[in-house]
C-alpha cells in the first residue's frame, strides 16, 4: 500500500472495508460461528474485534486532532509514512496478541459487527476535514505494538489492521471448509 496523501490513505481504507465486507458478506452464522481446532477466534468474533480497534482508532484519531486544533498546528500538506511502513510490514504475517479491552466479548454477529463498522468508517470520514486542517502529525498516541503513532499513522493503521484480518479471516473459512 502506498499513501501520497490523505486522500489515498481514506480511499485506501474504504477498499479495504470493501474487501472485508466481501470475505464475510455470504456467511451462514454457522459458519462465522465455526472455530477450527487451534484456533482462538472465529469469524465472528474477529469481526467483532475489528470493530472495537477501529472505534478505538476513531477515538484516538479524533482526540490526537483536537490537540492539534488546540496547539494551532495547521496541516502542511505532507504525508510521510515511511517509517511507520517500516515498523508496520515487519509484523505483517507475524501472530500478535490483543490486548485485553480489543477482546470479543459480546457475542455480536457479523451483521452487528459489520453495522458498528459502517458507523465507525462514517465517523472518520467526518474527521476528514480535521485531518485536511489540522496537522495529524503533531502529537502521537502509544501502541502496543508499534510505539508512539501520530493520528495519520493511526488513520493508516485502520487498513492495515483490517486486511490483516481479512487474510486471517480467509485462512480460517478455508481451514473450516476443509474441517482441519
Amino acid at each position: 500500500m502506498e499513501y501520497r496523501s490523505l486522500d489515498d490513505i481514506f480511499a485506501i481504507n474504504e477498499k479495504l472495508h470493501q474487501k472485508l465486507q466481501l470475505a464475510v458478506g455470504s456467511l451462514t452464522g454457522e459458519q462465522a460461528a465455526a472455530l477450527p481446532e487451534g484456533e482462538k477466534w472465529s469469524v465472528s468474533q474477529i469481526v467483532e474485534h475489528i470493530s472495537l480497534v477501529e472505534d478505538g482508532i476513531y477515538r484516538i484519531c479524533s482526540k490526537l486532532l483536537r490537540k492539534a486544533e488546540a496547539a494551532g498546528q495547521m496541516n502542511s500538506g505532507q504525508v510521510d509514512l515511511t517509517n511507520f511502513m517500516k515498523k508496520t510490514e515487519a509484523s505483517m504475517d507475524a501472530k500478535l496478541e490483543a490486548p485485553e479491552y480489543v477482546h470479543p466479548v459480546n457475542g455480536r454477529t457479523i451483521a452487528e459487527s459489520l453495522e458498528l463498522l459502517e458507523a465507525n468508517m462514517s465517523r472518520m470520514s467526518e474527521l476528514k476535514p480535521q485531518f485536511e486542517k489540522y496537522d495529524g502529525n503533531a502529537f502521537k498516541f502509544p501502541h502496543p505494538y508499534f510505539g508512539d503513532l501520530s493520528a495519520v499513522e493511526w488513520l493508516a493503521l485502520s487498513g492495515g489492521h483490517k486486511i490483516r484480518h481479512v487474510r486471517q479471516i480467509e485462512k480460517l473459512i478455508q481451514k473450516a471448509a476443509i474441517g482441519i
